[in-house]
């Protein structure tokens, strides 16, 4: 079994506490923001680029572990940048079509 160097477990660490202060970015997004319109695109990207993070992280952790380049932890953030903005979408529709229908008030403005 290799060993990681002490620069790269650094590097990977910062990258681990930054993935989690974008999560607490988008928490404070949930609790700050007033409306669901609002409240859905911050978290959204900030979890996009948290997991940016993680898989970067685990890139070169492995990959350095390894010996060889192991890309397979960038697969989740692919496909989370693929699927957030159209889940993200979908939400908005039926959140717009529910408010427009009168059936949810949404607390705009409050």
């Amino acid at each position: 079994m290799n060993a990681v160097p002490f620069w790269v477990e650094a590097i990977v660490a910062m990258l681990l506490v930054a993935s989690g202060l974008f999560v607490v970015v988008a928490a404070l997004g949930f609790l700050r923001l007033p409306g669901f319109f609002l409240r859905m695109h911050p978290p959204a990207l900030t979890y996009t680029v948290g997991s940016w993070c993680v898989a970067l992280a685990g890139t070169l952790y492995f990959s350095m572990l390894e010996g060889r380049l192991a890309l397979h932890p960038l697969l989740v953030p692919v496909f989370l940048a693929i699927t957030v903005p159209v889940t993200t979408l979908l939400l908005a529709r039926v959140a717009l079509f529910r408010a427009t229908a009168g059936i949810w008030n949404y607390g705009e403005g409050t």
